[in-house]
């Protein structure tokens, strides 16, 4: 229906063109997400900037949005809203399968104590993927938010992964939001485009799984390597937002204490993530070995 051209109709028509029921469109004027024009006579009367942001929100709520989501998302031009909202998406899916995984194992004889710590690890691993996407932003924010999401599985067993838990919400609830240059902001936006969050998730995944296999990765893209290493040594590489935004980050995260007090509590609350570490210093120092010019490279 979006692009038909409507003038001035009343709600009877707006609802037979929307498939919207009338109490349906009442609802939305009161909650605010439409204004159409109210009439001497106390009719309302809907034009065609009405009937479409009624479709968007028609579509919205069948997407599961409540009425302050899709607020925010129709307000929000750059779209930055709806992928942070599908990142969020792909959070809860990937708990609702590991939840089926848990019933699962209760079929099996698990025992309901066991089930119980890992719901909690669940739960505690929702609250640091949630907290990652809302201090970062746009692009970047979700790229961390589901690179770490992986690692937030293990259980909670002794003191000191308790301490590291409370230590990485303290650090994420005082962190300051960066400042970035507004150029490095249109850069970094631009990266949002066809970076849907299985995307990232699918990028992050084959990073991990070179990792099991860091020789054979090098062998089999040697002349990919050795191109991307002379351009990142180009001036052209040093005058890109790109490299500008890695610079930017890598600054904020230093002051900011991501690598003292984030990353070192990590590794102590979950003992995947600090395997992770290990396998990446090993592929560190495996490339090193083979294209030492990486030291050089900031």
């Amino acid at each position: 229906m979006i692009g038909t051209e409507v003038e001035n109709v009343l709600i009877s028509e707006v609802c037979r063109m929307t498939g919207l029921t009338r109490k349906a469109v009442e609802y939305y004027i009161e909650k605010g997400l439409i204004s159409p024009l109210l009439l001497d006579n106390g009719y309302r009367s809907f034009d065609e900037k009405d009937i479409e942001q009624l479709e968007k929100v028609s579509v919205l709520r069948k997407l599961g949005m409540g009425t302050d989501e899709i607020k925010t998302v129709l307000a929000d031009p750059t779209g930055n809203v709806l992928r942070t909202l599908a990142v969020k998406k792909e959070l809860d899916i990937q708990r609702e399968q590991a939840k089926k995984s848990f019933l699962e194992k209760l079929c099996s004889g698990t025992s309901y104590s066991e089930i119980r710590g890992e719901l909690m690890a669940l739960e505690n691993g929702r609250t640091i993927a949630e907290k990652l996407l809302d201090a970062f932003p746009g692009y970047y924010g979700r790229l961390i938010c589901l690179h770490f999401a992986h690692f937030l599985h293990d259980p909670i067993t002794t003191q000191k992964q308790k301490k590291a838990y409370e230590r990485i919400i303290s650090f994420l609830d005082n962190l300051p939001s960066p400042d970035i240059p507004e150029d490095l902001k249109a850069y970094l936006e631009s990266l949002d485009d066809g970076m849907e969050p299985g995307n990232i998730s699918d990028m992050l995944e084959n990073t991990r799984n070179s990792l099991e296999n860091i020789e054979e990765f090098i062998k089999e893209n040697s002349d990919f390597l050795r191109q991307y290493l002379e351009y990142r040594k180009s001036d052209e590489y040093r005058n890109s937002p790109a490299f500008r935004l890695m610079a930017f980050l890598k600054d904020f995260s230093r002051a900011s204490g991501y690598y003292d007090v984030f990353i070192p509590a990590m590794k102590e609350l979950s003992p995947s993530y600090a395997e992770y570490c290990r396998k990446m210093e090993a592929a560190g120092e495996k490339l090193l070995a083979e294209y030492p010019d990486i030291e050089n490279l900031e």
